[in-house]
């Protein structure tokens, strides 16, 4: 009986991930949620955050924006927006997008679409929480 999962792990432009893994906790809309091999079939839509897998002792940070899982027998499939790999986020950028997002928030002009400054400040804040716990 197989023990791991295939995680694929693709956005519009690559593959971020393609191996095997034991485990994966990943940030659904309506929480986070965990995959272990043989779970049921699956069908759901990502929230922005911290996606991670297992792979024995070791635990690897993926930073997921949006898209969708599909659990299908020991296949994961997530198909997202943008993806990063922890060792891949460039924290000063991280940094700069969130000073930007928030000075647009803090300016409460009407021309700023607030939604777009609300997502790109939950990435920016996403992406140093994610280089944060390395």
């Amino acid at each position: 009986m197989e023990s791991t999962l295939q995680l694929e792990i693709v956005t519009p432009d690559k593959v971020v991930v393609s191996q095997p893994v034991d485990y994966i906790g990943i940030p659904g809309v309506g929480g986070e949620f965990g995959i272990l091999p043989h779970h049921v079939p699956l069908l759901s839509a990502l929230a922005i955050g911290r996606l991670y897998f297992r792979t024995g002792d070791k635990t690897e940070n993926v930073f997921i924006s949006g898209g969708f899982v599909e659990v299908s027998g020991n296949t994961i499939t997530i198909l997202a927006e943008s993806a990063e790999l922890a060792e891949d986020i460039d924290a000063a950028r991280a940094q700069a997008a969130l000073e930007r997002a928030q000075a647009r928030l803090d300016s409460a002009a009407d021309d700023v679409d607030m939604t777009r400054a609300q997502l790109a400040l939950q990435r920016a804040v996403s992406r140093l929480n994610i280089v944060g716990s390395m």
